[in-house]
C-alpha cells in the first residue's frame, strides 16, 4: 500500500468531514474542531453551553457522517443506570435470563445534561468511559472499539442539579466551553434553517457520505505517528508539572492552586495536539499545539483553591496563567 497517498486520503476525508459539520453547525467552529479531535485522540468530550447553541445537533451532524451507530440519552433525575446500561430480562419461554444492551453500546453516545443524573448514574457512564466495558451480574461486555461519549452540561438552572466531582471530570479528555455566536453566523443560522424547513417539504433528505470505522482508525493511527520533538514533549510536560508546583514560576499563583493535573492530564494533552496538528496538515507537532488545546484538556484537571474562588479565579483562568509563565522552548 502506497502509505503516503493513504495519508492524503484521509487527510482529505477529515478536511471534507469538518467543512461539512461547520457548514451545518455554523458558528461553533471551535466545538466542531474539539469534536474532531475527541473522535481522533479516543477521548470524550464534555460541553457546557447554554440551551439552544447545537451541542445535540453537532454530535448528531458527526454520526450522519461516520459509519458508526448513534444513541442519545437524556438524563433526568429518576434515571437507573441500568437505563443506561441495559437490563437482564427473564424469558419464560427459554428459561434464562437475556441481556437487552442499553445506549451506551453505541458508538456515539450523547449524554444530554449529564448533570441531571444522580451519582449513581454518572458513574456508570464514567466506567463505561475509562473501562470501555459494561459489568451487568456476573458478565462483562465490551463496548464497540469506536466508542465516543459527548457529554452536556447547562451552565443555568442549577437547582436539582447533580454536579460531577473534580475526580469524575478528570475522565473526560476535554471540557469545553461554547458560548453566543456573532452576529454574522446567527444571520447564516436563520438562513439555514429556512432552507432546511424548505428543503424538508420539497424532497426527502439525502444521507450524507460516511467515513468508515476503518478509516476512523486509520487516521488515529497516523496521529499516533506523528513526530514530537523531544523539546515540545519537554515543554508539555513543563506546563503539566507547573500545575502542581507553581512556585517555581510565581509564588502567588502556587496559592492559587489546590490541585494539579494528574498523569492522566499529560496525556491527553499529547493525544490532542497531535490530533489538533494533524488536522491542520503537518506530520510534527509545535507548542502551539500544546498551547492550543492546553485550555481544553486542563481546565477541569486544575483546580481553584478556596481563597482563589473566592477572589473570581476558575480553572480556565489557571490554565492562561501558566500559558503565560512557563517559557516556550
Amino acid at each position: 500500500m502506497d502509505t503516503t497517498s493513504d495519508a492524503a486520503r484521509l487527510h482529505r476525508l477529515f478536511s471534507a468531514l469538518r467543512e461539512a459539520l461547520s457548514a451545518e453547525i455554523i458558528g461553533q467552529s471551535a466545538l466542531v474542531d474539539r469534536l474532531l479531535v475527541a473522535l481522533l485522540a479516543d477521548g470524550h468530550l464534555l460541553v457546557e453551553g447554554a440551551p439552544g447553541l447545537a451541542k445535540t445537533s453537532a454530535i448528531r451532524a458527526l454520526a450522519a457522517r461516520v459509519e458508526a451507530d448513534f444513541a442519545r440519552l437524556q438524563f433526568t433525575p429518576d434515571l437507573l443506570p441500568a437505563d443506561l446500561t441495559g437490563t437482564e430480562v427473564w424469558r419464560p419461554q427459554d428459561g434464562r435470563f437475556e441481556f437487552q444492551p442499553g445506549p451506551v453500546f453505541h458508538s456515539l453516545l450523547l449524554a444530554d445534561e449529564v448533570n441531571r443524573a444522580p451519582a449513581k448514574v454518572q458513574s456508570a457512564l464514567l466506567e463505561a468511559m475509562g473501562e470501555r466495558q459494561v459489568t451487568v451480574g456476573r458478565t462483562t461486555y465490551p463496548l464497540p472499539p469506536l466508542f465516543l461519549v459527548m457529554a452536556t452540561q447547562n451552565p443555568i438552572e442549577q437547582e436539582g442539579t447533580f454536579p460531577l466531582p473534580e475526580a469524575q471530570l478528570d475522565r473526560f479528555l476535554m471540557h469545553v466551553r461554547i458560548g453566543y455566536p456573532e452576529a454574522a453566523a446567527e444571520a447564516a443560522i436563520l438562513r439555514l434553517a429556512r432552507e432546511r424547513a424548505i428543503a424538508m417539504l420539497e424532497a426527502p433528505s439525502v444521507p450524507a457520505e460516511r467515513i468508515s470505522e476503518a478509516d476512523v482508525m486509520a487516521a488515529r493511527a497516523a496521529v499516533l505517528a506523528l513526530h514530537m520533538a523531544p523539546a515540545v514533549e519537554r515543554y508539555l510536560v513543563e506546563l503539566v508539572l507547573a500545575s502542581r508546583d507553581a512556585a517555581r514560576y510565581d509564588p502567588e499563583l502556587a496559592r492559587r492552586i489546590a490541585w494539579g493535573a494528574s498523569p492522566r492530564g499529560s496525556i491527553a494533552l499529547e493525544r490532542c495536539a497531535r490530533a489538533h496538528a494533524w488536522l491542520a496538515g503537518r506530520d510534527f507537532v509545535t507548542p502551539d499545539d500544546v498551547r492550543a488545546m492546553a485550555p481544553d484538556v486542563l481546565r477541569h484537571r486544575v483546580l481553584p483553591s478556596y481563597e482563589a474562588t473566592a477572589s473570581g479565579w476558575d480553572g480556565e483562568r489557571l490554565v492562561q496563567a501558566l500559558l503565560a509563565r512557563v517559557p516556550l522552548p
